[in-house]
């Protein structure tokens, strides 16, 4: 079992994991939740974008420009995938990444 490279990354572990948990979010918010740089977050956003994971939309304010982020169909099931496979390898230790069974927002 090999983890998705595309996620692995800390970085973009951590927009994915920001992002299954919403529909969509603004560049600042996610820049600011994850306290990066513009440009770490847009080098690691491509790269996501690059791999369909994450869909990208440009439009503006006002006047000002803005861009959204968004997990695509293929991200939020890599991410899950990308769960299931993080419990596999820590389940030995007596250790878990996924909440209880029941428990609300779970399948």
């Amino acid at each position: 079992m090999d983890l998705d490279p595309v996620i692995h990354a800390p970085v973009r572990l951590r927009i994915v994991s920001l992002l299954a948990a919403a529909e969509e979010a603004e560049f600042g918010f996610v820049r600011d939740a994850l306290g990066v740089s513009d440009s770490v977050l847009s080098k690691h956003g491509s790269a996501l974008e690059a791999a369909g994971y994450v869909r990208v939309r440009k439009g503006h304010v006002g006047k000002r420009p803005r861009t959204w982020y968004r997990l695509t169909d293929a991200g939020r099931s890599a991410f899950r995938t990308y769960v299931s496979d993080l419990q596999k390898i820590v389940s030995p230790a007596g250790l878990t990444v996924l909440p209880p069974a029941g428990t609300p927002g779970t399948p």
